[in-house]
Order: structure tokens, then C-alpha cells, then sequence
């Protein structure tokens, strides 16, 4: 057995028994919770904090860089999927019979887009606000969440979703600082 699936078989472990602390009773908080649209009224704090800090002109900008990284997070990681081919537990034979199956998702599983978008948008918009709010850390909390509702619900194995919050935070980071060069161009 290689390393790699050394750590492909810890990963399969790790899942069965995270995915197993699950029940019932909370399968409907953890479905709603990876439901992007459960997340408006944080897309909305975060809209109202950035015109609220930077003015009309640079928050538009800024939302405008935002929607570019949530495009460009989501083409990468279905890239990223299509490239490796990494199957669901929720579709892996070695394990689909002994997971909670919440959610059936039909697509490739590494890496996670969840993971990986919210990730990016969180650092994003913390490093933006951090000098105008003292609490913008608190802004992680959704990603974490998010993340761990992907292997609650049985779609996402740990390694999927702990590289693509990695590929996150590079991809929350580059685009922070392209917006800083954008930003420093456009008057107050």
C-alpha cells in the first residue's frame, strides 16, 4: 500500500466516523446549513459592511471582485473534480453502505466547492473589513460549517474539504490583493 493510499484509507475512516455521529434529528439543520441560500442574510451583512466602510464607488468595485472569485473558486474546483475523478461517499462502493447518506450528489467529490468558495470569500472579505471592524475572524465560522455539513450529509470526504478550504484561503488572499491595487485607483 502507498502513502497515498495510506492516507486515502485514513481519510475513508475518518469520514465513516465523523459521517456517523449524525442522526436524524439534525439532518434537516445540517441540509439547510449547506444550502447556499440559507446564507443570504450573511451575504447581506456583508454587502451593507462594505459600502458601509469603503463608500459606493469602491464597495461596488469590491462586490464586482467578489463575484469574480466566487466564479472563478467554482470553475476551478469543477475543474479540479473533472481532472481527478474522485468519487462521493456517497457513490464510493468501499463505503456507501455503511454512511449516513443525507444528500445524494452525483458529481466528483475532490475538491470541495463549499469548502473552497466560502473559504475564499470569507478571508476575502475579513482582510477588506478587519481595519474597520474588530470582529470579521467570526466571519470563518461559515466556512467551518459549511465544510462540515458536506461530510455530515455523506458528499464530501475530510481531505476534500480541508484542501479546498487550503485552496481557499490562497484563492481569498490573491484576490485581496488585486483588489487592493484595483481599489487604490479608484477615488473616495
Amino acid at each position: 500500500m502507498t502513502f497515498l493510499d495510506k492516507i486515502i484509507q485514513y481519510d475513508k475512516e475518518l469520514l465513516v466516523f465523523l459521517n456517523g455521529l449524525g442522526s436524524e434529528n439534525w439532518d434537516s439543520f445540517w441540509m439547510s446549513i449547506t444550502n447556499q441560500f440559507s446564507w443570504i442574510p450573511l451575504f447581506i451583512i456583508f454587502f451593507l459592511l462594505i459600502f458601509r466602510s469603503l463608500g459606493w464607488k469602491k464597495g461596488l468595485a469590491l462586490i464586482f471582485i467578489s463575484a469574480l472569485l466566487v466564479t472563478f473558486s467554482d470553475q476551478l474546483t469543477v475543474f479540479i473534480k473533472n481532472f481527478t475523478e474522485r468519487l462521493r461517499p456517497n457513490r464510493d462502493p468501499e463505503i456507501n453502505e455503511i454512511i449516513r447518506i443525507v444528500k445524494n450528489n452525483k458529481s466528483f467529490s475532490f475538491v470541495s466547492g463549499h469548502a473552497t468558495t466560502s473559504t475564499a470569500v470569507s478571508l476575502f472579505i475579513h482582510l477588506t473589513l478587519k481595519k474597520f471592524y474588530k470582529y470579521t475572524i467570526l466571519f470563518f465560522i461559515w466556512p467551518i460549517l459549511f465544510a462540515y455539513s458536506r461530510i455530515y450529509l455523506g458528499v464530501h470526504f475530510p481531505i476534500d474539504v480541508t484542501v479546498g478550504a487550503i485552496l481557499g484561503l490562497l484563492i481569498g488572499f490573491v484576490f485581496y490583493k488585486l483588489s487592493l491595487k484595483l481599489l487604490s485607483k479608484i477615488p473616495d
